[in-house]
């Protein structure tokens, strides 16, 4: 049966994207359509990294448009990351396209934890992906990801990042003894956020994972009037006690104009492992209720789970540690969802601008 492009672009309407919620013509991600007779190819380009998701919706495209009548399918799926907006007056950092700060009102709640997890997942998901530990007096991101030794400076003003389990990394830990407590007034603290995220040399990242200290001081604001953030998630757990602070972190976002990508709730629940009994035992509901209030997405919630905590504390987190497992997928989810959210956001268009020279003729 010979199908018409119009035919072929009604099929892609009625399939929906399960990562955007979409269809694949309203998310402009179906391209290069050619029809031949009863023979159909076509690019799918997804704007977010989901190399999970890749062969899932080639075999749905592929499927649907074989249903409608195409004897022969040739759908290539791919992902292409781009720069998006940030704050105005902002300037994007050489060699990095996104920006995604994880932050908290409160320190205790796995945000460190959960940074390195989703950094891991967006990597695994084919995303070139860095990690800058914003906590100047805490620094735990080194630990995290088992990296260990001294960055080199190949010119004498820039570092070179680490690396670990394929993720770039800089963070004043690399620079200090483990035991070396920071004694520093916030105008050095600011400084040296500034440093490590400008005199890095990144390389070609699609996202730089920002983990931030708790609260909303020197740090936070920071990021929020020097360093171009694409978005912003917020980590919590169910306690009343925590979502009092993390409240405060995403209305100091607001205010200063950066979007928030959504919530991410830790220790949700505990399942026991000798009886299977699910408790909530730091409440529940909380997270969701936070959301609602400001119109923001649940991106995801994690269990209080053991070997979350020992994966990350020998330098394996878990998304790395057991990749098949349960938890690894949550993180892969919520990683996905904080991409599409950046992927459906304005496109930064800044280096779309002619330099303007005014020049005597």
């Amino acid at each position: 049966m010979q199908l018409s492009e119009a035919q072929v672009q009604d099929v892609l309407r009625k399939l929906v994207d399960p990562n955007t919620g979409k269809d694949f013509v309203a998310t402009r991600s179906a391209r290069n359509i050619k029809v031949s007779g009863a023979d159909v190819s076509l690019d799918i380009e997804l704007g977010y990294p989901g190399k999970s998701q890749q062969e899932p919706i080639r075999r749905q495209v592929i499927q649907a448009l074989k249903a409608a009548g195409a004897a022969n399918v040739a759908a290539n799926v791919s992902s292409k990351v781009v720069a998006h907006a940030v704050q105005r007056g902002v300037k994007l950092v050489p060699g990095i396209k996104n920006i995604i700060a994880v932050a908290s009102g409160k320190g205790g709640v796995g945000k460190s934890t959960t940074a390195v997890n989703l950094a891991l997942a967006l990597a695994a998901e084919g995303a070139s992906v860095g990690v800058l530990d914003a906590d100047i007096y805490g620094p735990s991101q080194p630990m995290m990801l088992g990296i260990s030794g001294r960055p080199e400076s190949k010119d004498g003003k820039r570092i070179e990042p680490m690396e670990g389990h394929g993720l770039q990394a800089s963070s004043i830990g690399f620079l200090i003894d483990v035991d070396t407590p920071m004694v520093w007034r916030g105008p050095m603290v600011t400084q040296a956020l500034e440093q490590l995220l400008k005199d890095t040399n990144w390389r070609d990242l699609d996202y730089l994972v920002v983990d931030l200290p708790p609260g909303t001081g020197d740090i936070q604001l920071t990021l929020a009037q020097k360093v171009p953030v694409t978005g912003a998630i917020i980590v919590t757990t169910p306690q009343d006690i925590a979502l009092i602070d993390a409240r405060k972190g995403l209305k100091m976002f607001e205010k200063v104009g950066i979007p928030i990508l959504g919530i991410v709730e830790n220790m949700s629940f505990h399942v026991c492992p000798k009886c299977g009994h699910e408790s909530h035992i730091f409440g529940s509901g909380g997270a969701e209720r936070m959301a609602k209030d400001y119109g923001t997405e649940l991106l995801g919630q994690l269990p209080l789970d053991e070997s979350i905590r020992s994966q990350a504390d020998s330098g394996k987190p878990t998304v790395v540690s057991d990749p098949d497992g349960p938890l690894a997928a949550i993180y892969r989810k919520i990683a996905r969802r904080a991409a599409v959210k950046i992927a459906e956001s304005q496109r930064d268009m800044t280096s779309k601008f002619p330099n303007i020279v005014v020049q005597n003729t």
